[in-house]
């Protein structure tokens, strides 16, 4: 039998594929600091967190992130915890496998022309770009890594202890409650282990900037919840209320 005549099976590897693609992206774009206001086309906007002048500079990461989350609320919805499990320790061995492919790459020898083959767009050694943008520190991909998997255990837990408590009502609830708690988890752990261990960050500094990143996942987690409500009804639709009603069943009793 073919499994992609399965409903569910078409639904599980679409959401996965989506999952895995989005926390792959984000590891790789996370080296980028954007200034959040110049973007929106703002001044820079100072304030003070615990003695620390801080303004929105933020990693690109934080663009996809509560992306991740939110897909995990939906496949805890219609797959349970069994299902957000498996995704995320694969989606921790591709991303592990990733970077040990990029490490084999940063080592190649470069042939002598490329060096030096975007010379004129301002990039005089492109090995050394290279390195520098692939080459995340090992406390970073530490970090990054350590963070995901807890806040992915965090987030499963209290979106079905809601759920046990909400019953099929309240969605907006139970999926943007556990991605808040999960996403506050998620912006510390990443920062303590990649930049208070790894690079000596004060408690200050650190406190501070991981304050400023959760602002705007916060902020991003409840400008998604109508997108969440879409979503369950564009699957709702896909699966059929039979299937769909069944599936939300199974997925609470694997809780």
């Amino acid at each position: 039998m073919n499994i992609l005549e399965r409903k569910e099976n078409r639904l599980f590897l679409i959401l996965g594929g989506f999952f895995i693609a989005n926390a792959l992206i984000a590891e790789f774009i996370g080296i980028k600091i954007f200034s959040l206001e110049n973007t929106l086309g703002l001044n820079t906007f100072y304030y003070k967190i615990f003695g620390e002048k801080v303004s929105f500079d933020l990693t690109a990461g934080v663009m996809l992130w509560p992306i991740v989350f939110v897909l995990t609320d939906i496949i805890n919805e219609y797959f349970g915890i069994r299902g957000v499990r498996f995704l995320s320790y694969l989606t921790v061995a591709l991303i592990s496998y990733a970077f040990i492919g990029v490490y084999f790459a940063i080592n190649l020898s470069p042939t002598s022309w490329w060096i030096e083959s975007v010379a004129s767009s301002g990039i005089p050694n492109f090995q050394k770009a290279f390195e520098k943008i692939f080459g995340q520190g090992l406390w970073i991909i530490a970090g990054s890594l350590t963070a995901f998997l807890i806040g992915q255990i965090v987030d499963v837990r209290v979106f079905q202890k809601l759920k046990s408590i909400t019953g099929e009502n309240k969605i907006w609830l139970r999926a943007t409650g556990s991605t808040l708690i999960s996403q506050l988890i998620d912006s510390f752990v990443v920062l303590f282990i990649a930049f208070k261990i790894g690079a000596d960050w004060s408690w200050s500094l650190f406190l501070a900037v991981g304050i400023s990143n959760y602002i705007f996942k916060f902020i991003i987690a409840i400008v998604m919840t109508p997108f969440i409500y879409l979503s369950h009804t564009i699957i709702d639709n896909f699966l059929g209320n039979n299937l769909a009603l069944k599936m939300k069943k199974e997925a609470s009793n694997m809780g």
